[in-house]
């Protein structure tokens, strides 16, 4: 065999929603338990597993008996035997924390001092939880709301003309994002409330009328406060809302994370593909560690222009959404029963999962058929062909 099932693993986070996981593994959800992330990789924090020889193994375990084989000789040379990438399906159902993530080399530095220190790996002010980088790129699979790092100098300008924020104006008058930034993370919390309490104020009527859009950064704002607020406490993130670039990426389109962008998810379902990493700086909109000093060292204060990814084309029936991470590549195929798709390569494992429709695969003589929900790995040196009976969607992850 050179395909192989793939299980992968749910992870309930609270933000989760309650339904698009569930009904795409064709499962039932009575108790309305959040599922907010399908895993599909060998991460430690959830590791997949695949069916070989009659019985269920870790992903890892098979990739170990045989690295050069199952991942591709020069991907085995160049990430240490270890699949490098991390696949997910996300349901947003509630916005994630503001964070960004750590370029290779501060991960490494940072890991290994935290590690001396003899912090559990799995503690919850542990900031670096392994030595990895995690640039991401996600595609939408419904609409989908971000925000996607620091406006312009002139849109940042005119949001301290907003009348709550008028007494953080001085601290940007160099015009130097990291001088506001710092101030603003910095600040007690007493000071965080006296500021954004008369804003609370202000949108709670409006929002509670459904008369704010998701266009406006204070809706979301309204909602960060409504979620985030603990003990008559506001959180600092919203103050973010209103700095980054509120983002709205339509079904089929996708959006690349960089080390060091400030981003949250906000509302919405994708697909994601990263490095294989769990390493998090946070920066508000969450009750879980901020390590603000690693935070303002790594983050990157540039005014950043969203780049929105509309896929390439590389034949009639797939695309790439193309990156400059050394670490994956993700693809979109679109099937119908008149087309086929034809892999012919050589250089990667993959793995792939079933979005949409029913999909058989061809490859050494054999054939396995996946529906909807499920996902499978592709060793290394495998070709294949995949059809369909009706119309089918799937999305690869590989190395570029």
């Amino acid at each position: 065999m050179s395909i192989y099932k793939l299980n992968g693993v749910v992870q309930h986070y609270a933000w989760g929603g309650t339904e698009f996981i569930p009904q795409l593994l064709n499962t039932t959800n009575d108790t309305q338990q959040p599922y907010a992330e399908l895993w599909m990789g060998t991460h430690v924090k959830g590791p997949a597993k695949v069916e070989w020889n009659g019985k269920e193994i870790l992903l890892e375990q098979l990739i170990k008996k045989a690295p050069a084989q199952k991942l591709g000789k020069k991907i085995a040379a160049d990430f240490n035997n270890r699949l490098p990438f991390l696949f997910k399906v996300l349901d947003v159902n509630s916005m994630l924390s503001i964070q960004s993530h750590p370029t290779k080399k501060a991960a490494e530095i940072g890991f290994a001092k935290e590690s001396k220190t003899n912090i559990s790996v799995t503690a919850p002010n542990r900031t670096y939880r392994d030595d990895n980088h995690k640039p991401e790129v996600m595609v939408a699979l419904t609409d989908f709301w971000l925000l996607h790092g620091f406006k312009s100098l002139d849109d940042l300008q005119q949001v301290l003309t907003i009348s709550e924020f008028k007494p953080l104006a001085k601290y940007f008058i160099e015009r130097k994002i990291y001088d506001l930034y710092k101030v603003i993370m910095e600040m007690p919390q007493s000071e965080v409330d006296n500021l954004l309490a008369p804003l609370w104020k202000r949108l709670q009527p409006v929002y509670e009328k459904g008369q704010l859009e998701k266009t406006s950064a204070d809706y979301w704002a309204a909602q960060a406060f409504e979620e985030y607020t603990i003990d008559g406490h506001y959180d600092r993130g919203i103050f973010s809302i209103y700095l980054f670039n509120l983002v709205h990426i339509k079904k089929g389109d996708g959006i690349f994370q960089a080390a060091g962008i400030p981003h949250a998810y906000l509302e919405g379902v994708n697909m994601e593909l990263m490095a294989n990493s769990d390493n998090v700086f946070r920066g508000g909109l969450t009750q879980k560690h901020i390590d603000v000093p690693e935070l303002l060292k790594h983050l990157v204060f540039d005014s950043i222009t969203p780049q929105i990814l509309t896929g390439t084309s590389v034949s009639d029936v797939e695309k790439v959404f193309k990156t400059p991470a050394p670490d994956f590549e993700l693809r979109e195929i679109n099937l119908d029963k008149n087309k086929t798709y034809r892999s012919t390569q050589t250089t990667s494992a993959e793995t792939i999962i079933v979005m949409e429709g029913e999909a058989t695969i061809n490859f050494d003589g054999q054939s396995l058929t996946f529906s909807k929900g499920e996902s499978f790995f592709v060793e290394a040196q495998t070709n294949y062909t995949i059809t369909t009976n009706g119309k089918c969607v799937l999305y690869k992850a590989k190395v570029p």
